[in-house]
């Protein structure tokens, strides 16, 4: 199994900007893509930006401009620079992953996913 475990929320004024982090450990793994989610209540589940193991970047329209996706293989680790935040965007921001890792003696593909981390953006 591949554990994901998302750092770096908080609360933050309009307008201001938060870095999000998101570390993978597990015995033996390979990551894919990479990317973050975020949901906010009452609301489903939407993809913020995804990154491949080439470092190709994808962004929902909303953040284009605004945010940035970025990882560092050699640390497991996957980032979102988030600036000048808005207030509709505060949400529970998950660290995703596609991949392979190793159980028992088979490897495995699945998705993996962080328990999320509470970003509040309020004045």
């Amino acid at each position: 199994q591949v554990q994901l475990l998302e750092s770096g929320g908080g609360l933050v004024q309009p307008g201001r900007s938060l870095r999000l982090s998101c570390a993978a450990s597990g015995r033996a793994f390979r990551l894919d893509a990479m990317g973050w989610y975020r949901q906010a209540p009452g609301q489903q589940r939407e993809l913020v930006a995804r990154i491949t193991s080439g470092s190709s970047t994808s962004y929902a329209d909303s953040v284009k401009g605004r945010f940035t996706i970025s990882r560092d293989n050699a640390k497991n680790t996957v980032y979102l620079q988030m600036d000048s935040l808005k207030p509709e965007e505060t949400a529970v921001y998950y660290c995703n992953a596609d991949g392979f890792a190793l159980g028992g003696d088979a490897w495995s593909a699945g998705v993996f996913w962080g328990q999320g981390t509470q970003v509040t953006v309020s004045s």
